[in-house]
């Protein structure tokens, strides 16, 4: 007999049921009991561990972020760690709910078991824990975190010695160790005694000072009239971002009220992505009262920066992740060959989805260019090759379009820090020449063409909805696209199969016409289908939008 969806998912809450000893917990699965929608969906699978780690929604369930699928998965990493003779870790976590509490778990599985554990003693941005890796020589690290995901989320990103995030293979192998596990037979011993005893030990400032220092390396120009203000969207952003501005220079520097403390509730926007303008329209009305020059915006574990610009005439204009990575390319490339600091053989990295225009300004500079998946890990990889040959140096910038950016290697992450700094920098420098950014994005557009560029995302939730997922991606591979927007596709490329390039085996479908391109793939983090589209003009990319939505549903 096949067993369904329902079946599974009431096995796995019976077996919950007689072992969760965690009050709050229970009363979840109490109110589970009558409502067998909830129930399948909280229990139809084992929350996915992935090459991005663990994200999912709070609460009870296989399929859910709560201790126990926590407990399972990082038992695993520890397996792992054994099997590998690694012997120590880095923790840290953001602002969300329980983030704290995950984390205390994680460290406690680590060091009940032997592992050496160092633990931020406060929340800290996604970037610091790759820093703390490398700087610490760890053999791996865990950063309690779900980005940008909704409020209901959390989940973890689990990195390498090398302070980047795992490799597929290394993913793979957990997945292997972890689907093995029964976590209610996972037994630890007390936090606090492990921390008495120095198994786990907090880390302290002076971490934190090597960290601000080595960004600080990466300044070029000095901030001195540019009126900033700024929102961590009630993340880790808070204190890091605001210190490094000051320490640059800058003078004028406010923050928005209601977004400046951590709150893992998000209370102004329960969507904390600086991508969406729900996330931003604080900001930008504070802005207008106080005639800021840019609103700089970080996510929940400031690894992603948000921007909005003034224009000439006193409007604000939200500027896309392209947008901010084609600004931020043609400014380092020029001011660090303007003051002879560029390298000899520069190297720029960026993803397959993001606009192809900064890599043409990169190579007007004489950069490599380097086009990678989906993921800054990937990123973080092409500069790992490069330390392995000496050559680190050489690189320059790497971005994506989901608002990810990086200058230095201090980090094998996109760091909002770095990027926030380096904007600051950048709207400095073109108003000292009387140019805002939007200005100068246009006189960028004039000089090598503009392409329009969206990204969709369609929502897929629930065990319905993944199974829906599957059979839509399975489609376009057996019917691809044939025309869009009324123009013959001309290349076809299913990153799972091909072998022209030199990347991994991806899940990314992509299309490409005379006047166009769409990318579709489905989101490592969240029951999404993303589709990047690109068009020379408006009425094409508004055509490739309406096909895109069409077949989506």
């Amino acid at each position: 007999m096949v067993k369904t969806n329902e079946n599974i998912a009431n096995q796995r809450f019976d077996f919950w049921s007689k072992n969760v000893s965690d009050k709050n917990l229970k009363n979840e699965l109490e109110q589970l009991k009558n409502d067998s929608q909830k129930r399948e969906n909280a229990f139809y699978r084992e929350l996915e561990f992935g090459t991005a780690g663990l994200r999912g929604i709070l609460g009870v369930g296989t399929n859910m972020m709560n201790i126990h699928t926590v407990t399972k998965a990082t038992y695993g990493i520890v397996l792992y760690m054994k099997e590998n003779a690694m012997k120590s870790i880095a923790i840290s976590y953001d602002s969300r709910i329980n983030s704290e509490l995950f984390a205390k778990c994680v460290a406690s599985v680590c060091a009940s078991f032997g592992i050496k554990v160092y633990l931020s003693p406060l929340l800290m941005p996604t970037p610091f824990l790759s820093y703390m890796v490398r700087d610490l020589k760890c053999d791996m690290g865990i950063m309690i975190t779900a980005s940008h995901n909704p409020a209901n989320y959390n989940g973890y990103k689990v990195y390498g010695a090398d302070g980047c995030q795992i490799t597929d293979s290394v993913a793979n192998n957990l997945i292997s160790i972890i689907n093995k596990i029964d976590p209610f037979s996972v037994k630890t011993d007390e936090f606090e005694k492990m921390v008495k005893n120095g198994l786990i030990q907090f880390t302290d400032d002076e971490i934190v000072n090597r960290y601000i220092a080595d960004v600080k390396k990466q300044s070029i120009h000095l901030i001195k009239n540019t009126k900033i203000l700024f929102t961590p969207l009630n993340g880790t952003g808070f204190e890091l971002v605001p210190r490094i501005l000051k320490e640059c220079g800058l003078k004028k520097l406010e923050i928005v009220a209601e977004q400046s403390k951590p709150d893992g509730n998000f209370p102004t926007c329960p969507y904390p992505n600086p991508e969406n303008a729900e996330a931003l329209s604080l900001g930008i009305k504070k802005a207008k009262e106080i005639h800021a020059d840019i609103v700089i915006a970080t996510d929940p574990d400031a690894d992603r920066m948000g921007l909005v610009a003034k224009n000439k005439e006193g409007d604000y204009k939200i500027l896309s992740g392209n947008e901010i990575g084609v600004l931020l390319t043609d400014f380092i490339f020029s001011k660090r060959k303007e003051s002879n600091t560029l390298p000899k053989d520069p190297v720029y990295v960026k993803t397959i989805v993001s606009t192809p225009l900064a890599a043409i300004i990169a190579e007007k500079y004489g950069a490599e260019v380097f086009n990678v998946l989906t993921g800054f890990k990937y990123i973080g990889e092409v500069i790992g090759r490069l330390e392995a040959k000496g050559e680190e140096n050489r690189f320059v910038f790497g971005f994506e379009e989901s608002l990810g950016f990086l200058a230095g290697t201090h980090v094998r992450d996109k760091d909002a820090v770095v990027a926030s700094m380096l904007t600051a920098e950048m709207t400095e420098y073109y108003l000292e020449k009387g140019k805002t950014l939007v200005c100068r994005l246009k006189e960028i557009h004039d000089e090598y063409g503009e392409m329009f560029l969206v990204t969709k995302s369609y929502k897929f939730p629930g065990a319905e909805g993944a199974t829906k997922m599957q059979k839509l991606l399975d489609n376009f591979r057996k019917k691809p696209f044939e025309k869009l927007a009324g123009d013959k596709v001309i290349s076809k490329i299913d990153y799972l199969a091909q072998t022209e390039f030199e990347l991994p085996k991806s899940n990314v479908l992509f299309y490409a016409t005379a006047n166009g391109s769409l990318i579709i793939r489905p989101s490592g983090t969240e029951p999404l289908i993303k589709a990047y589209m690109s068009a020379k003009s408006m009425k094409i990319l508004q055509q490739m939008v309406d096909e895109t939505e069409k077949a989506m549903n």
